[in-house]
């Protein structure tokens, strides 16, 4: 089991990352949380990993907070949630919204997450509930330094695809983004937009 890795963040093309550890590159999933508070390219970062294992693939998943990874391992333990939709729900809210909305029973603010239905919504309240009641409200890292801004149709591109990896569907991403005024803004900015009012 892979739990943590330290090294160079070569590329981030979300929600996939790439990460050299020593001489070899690992591809890790994040979530779009993590995405926002990534430093530049070139830059050491650590990332707490989970290693999740199917017939089909080993796919590592990656968090710059302890809890947020906690908080997934959380997820993928409720029935119907797995990694993917835990991803998907990890990059539509912070993890304290999240929590917030399982401690207030808002399955409604839920279901506005790309692959969350009513049923799964109810299900993440009743099944979640419990498990979160020690959780210690996480204080959000401090913004770094800023990013380098790529050309707006490279970041349009990339916003899109990324809102498609997190379960949107093509046209419906393509809307999302298409309501912000992308001109300047990197792509991480661009999902944090249109995640933001989806949520609303």
């Amino acid at each position: 089991m892979i739990g943590r890795l330290r090294g160079t963040l070569l590329a981030k093309q979300p929600p996939q990352l790439l990460l050299d550890v020593n001489g070899v590159g690992y591809d890790v999933s994040a979530p779009m949380t993590t995405f926002y508070e990534l430093p530049e390219i070139g830059s050491e970062i650590l990332l707490h990993t989970h290693l999740a294992v199917s017939e089909h693939a080993h796919v590592l998943y990656g968090f710059l907070r302890e809890a947020d990874r906690g908080l997934f391992r959380t997820l993928i333990k409720v029935s119907g949630v797995g990694p993917k939709l835990a991803l998907a729900i990890l990059s539509g809210m912070s993890s304290d919204d999240f929590v917030g909305c399982v401690k207030n029973e808002d399955s409604t603010a839920l279901t506005r997450l790309p692959g969350v239905g009513k049923k799964t919504a109810e299900r993440l309240v009743i099944e979640m509930k419990d498990r979160l009641k020690d959780w210690q409200s996480v204080a959000t890292l401090s913004e770094g330094a800023s990013q380098p801004v790529t050309p707006a149709t490279d970041s349009v591109k990339d916003a899109i695809s990324a809102l498609v990896s997190l379960g949107y569907k093509p046209q419906e991403a393509s809307r999302m983004v298409s309501q912000i005024e992308c001109e300047g803004l990197a792509s991480e900015e661009i999902i944090r937009l249109a995640l933001k009012s989806a949520a609303q």
